[in-house]
């Protein structure tokens, strides 16, 4: 998968948003409250995290170092796997929050929806581009089984009928060139992004 810089720090300024809620849970010392104390599993999922802390902002700080480590794009499902771990560790925070009046108070914006916008963002760019290059391969191999059943036809056929198939195999040839030209453009998109990200 790629990520692109503009994608990822879209990604991070959404999670930026954060901080400040978790600077003002830290100050009211909500974890050692006797509330998330009783709830602490239903309220926080520490197990998301590799952090042990009583303080808010040190999971949050641990989401910037997993977006930073992302995988690069050749590793294209380890990165899919990071984005969702991310994803989830996100969703945790909030729902701590949430939990406290900080949320009510500090957070008058969308931020589940902008970052999970943003994490989509980022798995959609690769999909697409994968996608269309399997449909291109799949278009270009259709194209060689219609040129190849025509040509065999060929074999033994009148001469009007060969005339005709000639006419088809030149139209196929000219549609595969054109797919053949989009493979190549979509490839060369694919290490564009690569380079990008390296």
């Amino acid at each position: 998968m790629f990520k692109t810089s503009a994608q990822v720090e879209t990604l991070k300024n959404q999670v930026e948003r954060l901080k400040v809620s978790c600077q003002q849970f830290d100050q009211q010392n909500l974890f050692k409250s006797e509330r998330f104390v009783k709830n602490q599993h239903g309220l926080f999922e520490h197990h998301l995290f590799r952090t042990k802390s009583v303080k808010l902002s040190d999971y949050l700080n641990e989401v910037f170092d997993n977006i930073d480590a992302l995988p690069s794009s050749e590793r294209r499902h380890a990165q899919r796997f990071a984005l969702e771990s991310i994803s989830q560790q996100i969703d945790a925070i909030i729902t701590a929050l949430k939990a406290t009046s900080v949320w009510q108070k500090e957070q008058q914006f969308k931020p589940v929806t902008r970052y999970k916008k943003a994490v989509k963002k980022i798995i959609q760019s690769s999909q697409e581009l994968y996608s269309e290059l399997s449909q291109n391969h799949e278009f270009e191999r259709r194209l060689q089984e219609m040129i190849e059943l025509r040509q065999n036809e060929k074999i033994n056929c009148s001469a009007e009928r060969a005339k005709e198939l000639n006419n088809e195999i030149l139209v196929l040839h000219g549609r595969l060139g054109r797919c053949r030209k989009a493979i190549t453009a979509v490839e060369e998109k694919i290490q564009l992004a690569e380079k990008s990200n390296r």
